[in-house]
């Protein structure tokens, strides 16, 4: 049956590809992008692509691009939009991971609070918060990043036990590395800051790390799995993919249990 499904950050990545996807399924999609530039890009490209979108500029930290999340009338709320910033959480400026915050987890939050009142008013609906598999895989030099997901992680597991009385759905969707650019984006924002002739952490180590840009997989088996469990009536609260992300995070949680300092 058609939904209508409201997503922010549809304007880059896996966001777009999803919005275009499920609108290819027949749903009603509100593809909410970040600024006005985007909104010409999305339409052509869901135009070619035989997608009717309604596309609007929603900037998730701008209290009154907000407004809109309550204006529309939607069965599900997908909390995509997300910023990122990657190296060494033991000398990033702490200026830069607050940033990160407030777009990841403090809008997010309020993005989401908005969709949960309306859920709870018609009595159902289903959010999805876009996590990572560094909500749960803790990795050296994503700090700054991964910590927000971590966040969610707790916040999508308390809103999902607040709101199972009221018939509202919440669960989570945890890409691996898909290579949308989100992900090299991400290691260059260090070069803002980070000089290997001041800063103590040697640019060799985080080099090391930033090889597995060079393993990242393709963005369509995620945007398929993303529009598979959106249009879902239930699956599962947490969904990782692919099958090794899921291996990853669960082996990562045992780890941490045997884990001595």
């Amino acid at each position: 049956m058609s939904k209508t499904i409201f997503i922010t950050g549809a304007g880059t990545g896996l966001g777009k590809g999803t919005a275009i996807g499920l609108a290819k399924k027949g749903h009603r999609v509100i593809a909410a992008v970040e600024i006005m530039a985007q909104i010409t890009s999305l339409r052509e490209e869901a135009e070619a692509a035989g997608a009717d979108l309604e596309v609007i500029k929603l900037d998730i930290t701008n209290k009154r691009d907000q407004q809109l999340i309550a204006d529309y009338d939607y069965d599900i709320f997908v909390a995509n939009a997300a910023i990122g910033e990657g190296g060494p959480i033991a000398e990033v400026p702490v200026d830069r991971v607050r940033e990160i915050y407030e777009t990841n987890v403090f809008s997010t939050l309020e993005n989401a609070q908005i969709a949960a009142k309306k859920f709870v008013e018609k009595g159902g609906g289903k959010i999805i918060f876009l996590s990572s598999i560094v909500g749960v895989v803790a990795m050296p030099y994503l700090a700054p990043y991964g910590s927000t997901k971590h966040a969610i992680e707790s916040i999508a597991k308390s809103m999902k036990a607040e709101l199972e009385e009221f018939n509202v759905q919440v669960a989570t969707i945890n890409p691996g590395p898909y290579e949308t650019g989100f992900n090299d984006r991400m290691f260059e924002e260090k070069w803002k800051w980070y000089d290997p002739e001041k800063n103590f952490t040697p640019e060799k180590s985080i080099s090391s790390m930033e090889q597995m840009l060079d393993s990242q997989f393709d963005p369509d088996d995620m945007i398929n799995k993303m529009v598979e469990v959106i249009e879902a009536d239930h699956h599962a609260f947490r969904t990782a993919h692919p099958q090794d992300t899921e291996d990853q995070m669960k082996q990562e949680e045992q780890q941490n249990w045997d884990a001595r300092i």
